[in-house]
């Protein structure tokens, strides 16, 4: 049976930073507030005239220099994001058309913080049935244009950033690539982690009542979010190891969704591991929903703490609730 190997991966963040002391000077927090509850000391955010398309473009331009392919080789856009520029259509479509290349198929999927990783299974199972050999996978957000960046809204405000994130998978000729992926919903926290408005619950989809109100802005109960992803990142990176029968000695690197420093270390603690092999990167980036696991890919490789023929994990958890893995022998 056919595998897809990611042979290229690459990624491309805003140029402006904001660090905690930025934040100190329009909301109620500080930088040791920040730090102590999730790691982060700075993050990128867009200027006014940048969007998620953009980011995903750059991201994917370096992962098809990566892969050593240009547009025309590539038969399928798969992109993950909550964040597109326009409410329809998906900055797929943005892609296949600014990036040059033929009139291939092109589409989003929305699973929030473990999106990319669905997408990945996605292209994998594409790849696996021999429908297309090389696949454009891209994770890209913009979430600082959706902020509320008042005292109120200050606990989400300080975690979330820009950022995009791509990896070009194709067909796989030995035993490296993607073993195995695993996908897990649970709608029942749905409302724990959402951003109500707009959508096709209010008729109509937005108006000054749905603003005044603040349901276009994203909501988050905390405590529920970390409860769960402690249980659900070590139970779907076991999932991971036990289809492929590895160990935790077998991996190089499990590569988190940067959610949190203290549910990583809460996850590397429960698996009894040191956090030298759970990589975190959000102290710089902060928390980039779909984007941050190919971010961290490219930064964990760059860093070199995985290369050919390792075993990493990847693993995510966010709204939905959604959590995945995937197992990849590099």
């Amino acid at each position: 049976m056919n595998r897809a190997k990611i042979t290229g991966i690459g990624f491309h963040v805003p140029e402006r930073v904001v660090t905690n002391q930025d934040l100190e000077k329009i909301m109620n927090t500080s930088d040791e507030w920040i730090k102590e509850r999730s790691g982060i000391t700075e993050r990128h955010w867009v200027e006014e005239e940048s969007n998620a398309s953009i980011l995903a473009i750059e991201a994917a331009k370096n992962a098809m220099v990566d892969a050593g392919i240009t547009a025309s080789d590539v038969d399928l856009v798969i992109c993950a994001t909550l964040t597109s520029d326009y409410f329809f259509p998906g900055i797929s479509n943005q892609l296949q058309h600014a990036l040059g290349m033929r009139k291939i198929g092109a589409f989003d999927i929305k699973a929030a913080c473990s999106a990319f990783v669905y997408a990945l299974s996605i292209g994998d199972q594409f790849i696996r049935t021999d429908q297309y050999k090389t696949i454009l996978v891209v994770g890209a957000e913009v979430q600082s244009t959706a902020l509320d960046l008042s005292d109120e809204g200050r606990n989400i405000s300080v975690l979330f950033a820009d950022g995009a994130g791509a990896a070009v998978l194709q067909t796989s000729n030995n035993e490296t690539g993607i073993l195995s992926t695993h996908l897990h919903s649970d709608g029942k926290y749905l409302k724990e982690l959402w951003c109500e408005a707009p959508g096709t619950s209010n008729n109509p989809r937005l108006s000054k009542r749905i603003l005044d109100e603040g349901k276009h802005l994203p909501y988050m109960n905390g405590r529920e979010v970390y409860k769960n992803a402690i249980v659900r990142f070590p139970q779907v990176i076991q999932e991971a190891l036990d289809t492929n029968n590895l160990t935790i000695d077998d991996v190089a690197q499990i590569i988190p969704h940067q959610a949190n420093n203290r549910i990583s270390e809460a996850v590397a603690r429960r698996m009894g591991i040191g956090m030298d092999k759970v990589f975190s990167n959000i102290k710089y980036y902060g928390n980039t929903t779909a984007a941050s696991i190919p971010i961290a890919m490219c930064d964990a490789r760059d860093k070199g703490l995985y290369g050919p023929d390792d075993i990493i994990i990847l693993a995510a958890f966010g709204a939905g609730f959604t959590w995945a893995s995937a197992a990849i022998r590099w």
